[in-house]
């Protein structure tokens, strides 16, 4: 594994964890996804970010020995990217598609990780109000218990 697009991995049920659960799960916070996330570690099942989830995760880290051993460990994950300007093509239709049905994203970096799940057959696992908004809307599959 490593730090670089994976897009020959085994994708059928993959599941990318948002920065949203991430988050909890780093810090150590027992939230209901954060415990789920530690299920589908310890229980081996395919799980992977994107390039912008890595960003978001790694920005809010004060301490530099804590930013070294995130960044370590989230870089063993598989890591999806956008597949160019069709994927940010795909994230503005994704908004557009929400607004028509009366349905507001607030983020739209959540467009853009909701791009890259649908185009890479991925499960999104969140803790993210707009992510529920845009799979009301779209084709995007997101983890539920």
């Amino acid at each position: 594994m490593g730090g670089q697009s994976r897009r020959d991995e085994k994708k059928s049920g993959m599941i990318l964890v948002d920065s949203s659960v991430w988050v909890d799960f780093l810090r150590g916070e027992k939230s209901v996804p954060s415990k789920i996330l530690h299920h589908l570690i310890e229980s081996e099942e395919d799980i992977s970010i994107t390039e912008i989830i890595l960003t978001e995760i790694l920005q809010g880290i004060k301490e530099d020995r804590d930013f070294q051993a995130a960044k370590d460990y989230l870089l063993n994950f598989p890591i999806f990217s956008p597949q160019g300007i069709e994927t940010y093509l795909k994230a503005a239709r994704i908004y557009r598609e929400c607004r028509k049905r009366g349905k507001t994203v607030r983020k739209t970096v959540d467009c853009i990780i909701a791009a890259i799940c649908i185009e890479n057959d991925l499960v999104l696992h969140h803790n993210d109000s707009d992510y529920a908004q845009i799979e009301a809307c779209t084709a995007l599959k997101c983890f539920h218990v």
